[in-house]
């Protein structure tokens, strides 16, 4: 098989679909690799090493779209790449389309046949592709976080983990899922008040069990959400339902409750956001305030630590892309199940149904 490798074109996206070494591996097993030029640089991967490992090296990326059979890449195409896909190609990449209904119609208008990361899932219901870069982006919140609450940054001027005799910082992450757990690792670490709220009391039990009482749990509902949001400096929003919109929990009234100068991070925004107030911003722009509470709103947090996240990242998605590479789509998500759930769009119809549901398109079940 032919397999492109573009460059990213989203803002501050650094990280590539597949490194010095899954490009050794791809050609080791008889497949044709092409690099758009400087693709790797964000991620300190150079020309030179995909050269030296068997890649060719194209100079732009019309001629990669042109050539590549399968498109690997790390985050969805933008509108000015949506002229280079073609009929029956493969798209492998994030695609988060339950919160991107003008690139779903492309798809399916174009005909592409596309595998989702983040919906590609195991029998025990986790998600391999997303749960390193759901780490990343867990621990990147807090640190972020921690950076905004700084006066000079517009915060409120608290230090997440306060010193002898002053109260720490008082941080809530809706969710404990992976993006969760992390941000309250993180948040425990620097010695802060941390409270994880989630509907699921097996994860609060397990959370309650690793924390050993340094972090409080709560069962998730309007009440507590309420209560804990208005006491916050810190709130991480960390809700994920599979392939799907993220749930609205914290509503605009709730965020006013928040004092001045206290931040909101919304992981969650790649998937519409589950904090009303939230909407997309940009590492140029990451923030803005309403009612004197700083919002960072990022889609791609992990695109500014490129290096640890593009390797991290490619560990988990090269098994996949050698599995279609060897075997054709169609056969190798007949033989894994859970590849065959990270198809969104095929023949031209959405065939993941949480996302037709959500974009109110029609669904038509892959058949094979």
């Amino acid at each position: 098989m032919i397999i492109g490798v573009p460059k990213e074109i989203k803002i501050s996206e650094n990280r590539v679909g597949m490194t010095e070494a899954g490009v050794a591996q791809m050609i080791k097993e008889g497949h044709t690799v092409y690099v758009e030029k400087d693709a790797g640089v964000g991620s300190q991967i150079t020309n030179d090493q995909y050269l030296k490992v068997g890649a060719k090296i194209l100079d732009t990326k019309k001629e990669v779209y042109a050539k590549a059979d399968m498109i690997v890449k790390v985050k969805e195409p933008l509108p000015d790449e949506y002229e280079l896909l073609r009929e029956n190609q493969i798209l492998y990449t994030y695609l988060h389309l339950a919160a991107e209904p003008k690139l779903t119609k492309v798809l399916c208008e174009r005909k592409v046949k596309s595998v989702a990361y983040e919906t590609i899932q195991l029998e025990n219901g986790s998600l391999p592709l997303l749960t390193p870069m759901s780490e990343v982006a867990g621990r990147m919140a807090t640190q972020i976080g921690a950076f905004y609450l700084q006066r000079d940054h517009g915060g409120k001027g608290v230090l997440l983990g306060g010193v002898t005799g002053v109260r720490p910082a008082q941080v809530t992450i809706i969710g404990g899922g992976v993006v969760g757990t992390n941000a309250a690792k993180m948040a425990v670490g620097l010695g802060a008040n941390v409270t994880v709220l989630d509907v699921n009391t097996a994860r609060l039990e397990y959370l309650d069990d690793i924390f050993q009482g340094r972090c409080m749990t709560l069962y998730s509902n309007t009440k507590n959400i309420e209560e804990a949001v208005q006491g916050s400096d810190l709130l991480i929003g960390a809700v994920l339902i599979t392939g799907q919109k993220a749930p609205m929990l914290v509503s605009k009234e709730m965020v006013s409750s928040m004092s001045k100068g206290s931040v909101v991070v919304d992981v969650a925004v790649d998937q519409g956001g589950c904090i009303e107030t939230c909407r997309p911003t940009s590492h140029q722009n990451p923030t803005y305030e309403i009612d004197g509470v700083i919002h960072y709103c990022v889609p791609n947090m992990p695109g500014v630590v490129p290096r640890t996240s593009t390797y991290a990242l490619t560990n988990v998605t090269l098994r996949y892309a050698s599995m279609i590479a060897a075997h054709g789509l169609e056969s190798a998500v007949e033989k894994n199940l859970p590849l065959r759930k990270g198809l969104n769009v095929y023949g031209g119809f959405v065939c993941y149904e949480p996302v037709a549901r959500d974009l109110s398109m029609e669904f038509k079940a892959y058949r094979g």
